[in-house]
């Protein structure tokens, strides 16, 4: 066991949404865990190095190294090439399952999180039962989950005008990359805090430019409804 945690198990999450970052940190918090975080590929390999985790979970969509890409790294670094990686993605589609498969993960799971589903997925590759049998420290009580989700909210309204303005610069700029990273962000943090409409935007714009129908004047368009949505939760939040 690794000694930085003496007897706990440590699980890394390495994604580029702090609201997935803390939903998992949160969740996996309730066992007996512990729980080590960072927000892109290159620090992710770093951490792997350093803390040997029992378990990664992995994003795809990234900045400075993917998550296919640090697939790739991982499998050929003697230290850290057996660590099991699990894929958590809003893109889901046969091929990305298939080339995330092939770069070594051992299971890709959808976005937004479902917790039967982590559970189930984190007994599967670990052993069975292995969370059951794990020392679990309490139940989060409806109080209690109540503070998360509000301050989940916080850290999104906390960043929206940083959000905003990476929106409107990749349009200026034409950067269809940097657009297509804020959306796959946003959609996963937008839903797992229940921002259901502003998430389904992001989903059906995101498929519109995967699927390469995405001219120009579309995009401004679909940019404007994303602002607008904005404009109501920050309405709603500020009530």
């Amino acid at each position: 066991m690794n000694s930085f945690f003496g007897d706990r198990v440590n699980i890394l999450v390495i994604d580029d949404s702090d609201i997935i970052r803390t939903s998992l940190r949160n969740f996996l918090s309730e066992y007996d865990l512990e729980v080590v975080t960072c927000n892109d590929g290159l620090e992710g390999i770093q951490k792997a190095i350093e803390y040997k985790p029992k378990l990664i979970f992995l994003d795809l969509m990234m900045p400075n190294l993917d998550g296919l890409r640090m697939l790739k790294v991982i499998k050929i670094l003697e230290d850290i090439k057996n660590l099991p990686v699990i894929v958590i993605s809003g893109h889901t589609d046969k091929n990305n399952v298939i080339s995330a498969l092939q770069a070594g993960a051992v299971k890709v799971i959808s976005k937004p999180l479902n917790k039967d589903v982590l559970i189930r997925s984190i007994n599967e590759v670990l052993g069975k039962d292995f969370l059951h049998n794990s020392k679990k420290i309490r139940h989060l009580t409806d109080a209690e989950k109540g503070e998360m989700n509000k301050q989940l909210k916080k850290y999104f309204f906390s960043s929206l005008d940083q959000r905003k303005e990476t929106l409107q610069n990749s349009v200026t700029k034409k950067n269809i990359d940097l657009l297509k990273t804020v959306l796959h962000e946003l959609k996963s943090s937008s839903a797992m805090i229940g921002f259901i409409n502003l998430s389904n935007l992001c989903k059906d714009f995101e498929s519109s430019l995967q699927n390469g129908n995405g001219d120009w004047s579309m995009v401004e368009k679909k940019v404007e409804e994303i602002l607008e949505e904005f404009s109501v939760l920050e309405m709603l939040n500020s009530k």
